[in-house]
């Protein structure tokens, strides 16, 4: 039984202590003002900077930029220094330069504490917003601009006809080259035809021409005219001086075989 209560206690002891944890996690308090002063510092510092100015901190090495940022005063690295750069040239490019801004809020989660504002640009307004670690770092800057429902519309339905153009292009790309792979055969096999090849399938060719017909010979003819003149004038008894052959065609019907 004492050993069942000595359990129970510890777990009270516990439980009790990661509550208190808990607690004090929960209600840490930050110094608004203070965390005011240092989002005031880089947005007036960064509406009056050019480019040039900005690309100054860029060509600083990383120990250099850093002693930079302890001289301001400002709780911020180097590294993030440049990322906030970036996200506000950025809102600057979306929404203007910078012109007012209105009051802040601040939200603390277990992260930290996190300012935001309204701000107004030439162009339209937006959010600024600082994010802070548990120790009360800078930690990044987003500025977010304000669309109204129309101009979002109008960018979903943008993004959907670039999207789906560019899918159907690509389609009709494939489909292009599908088509083109028909006629890869007969360029493999017209750049692999080699004179040696072209050779051999001539020579089919000029053994199947018919061979030309040889016409007669003058002398086999006169020959042939003797030897006629010859038999007809024995058979007639008379001397072969007197004919005289004009011409000799072979008859359809030869009695002679």
């Amino acid at each position: 039984m004492k050993k069942k209560i000595s359990l129970l206690g510890l777990v009270l002891i516990l439980a009790l202590g990661l509550f208190t944890g808990c607690s004090k996690s929960d209600t840490t308090e930050y110094d608004q003002a203070q965390l005011e002063q240092y989002a005031d510092f880089i947005i007036q510092n960064f509406s009056a900077m050019s480019a040039d100015d900005m690309a100054f901190f860029s060509d600083l090495s990383d120990l250099e930029l850093d002693l930079t940022m302890l001289d301001t005063g400002v709780p911020i690295t180097g590294e993030n220094f440049l990322s906030m750069i970036d996200a506000w040239n950025a809102g600057v490019e979306e929404c203007g330069a910078f012109v007012d801004r209105g009051d802040y809020t601040m939200e603390v989660t277990n992260d930290g504490p996190t300012l935001s504002a309204e701000v107004n640009f030439t162009d339209r307004s937006g959010t600024v917003e600082f994010a802070f670690d548990e120790d009360g770092n800078m930690e990044s800057l987003t500025v977010s601009a304000d669309y109204s429902i129309g101009e979002i519309l109008q960018k979903a339905g943008l993004n959907t006809v670039l999207g789906m153009g560019t899918t159907f292009a690509v389609l009709i790309f494939l489909s292009f080259i599908i088509w083109l792979l028909k006629f890869i055969p007969a360029l493999e096999k017209k750049f692999r035809k080699t004179p040696e090849t072209a050779a051999i399938a001539a020579e089919p060719a000029a053994a199947s021409a018919p061979a030309p017909v040889a016409e007669p010979d003058e002398a086999d003819d006169t020959e042939l005219a003797a030897v006629i003149a010859a038999a007809v004038a024995a058979s007639e008894g008379t001397s072969p001086d007197g004919f005289v052959v004009r011409s000799i065609k072979r008859r359809k019907s030869n009695k002679w075989n």
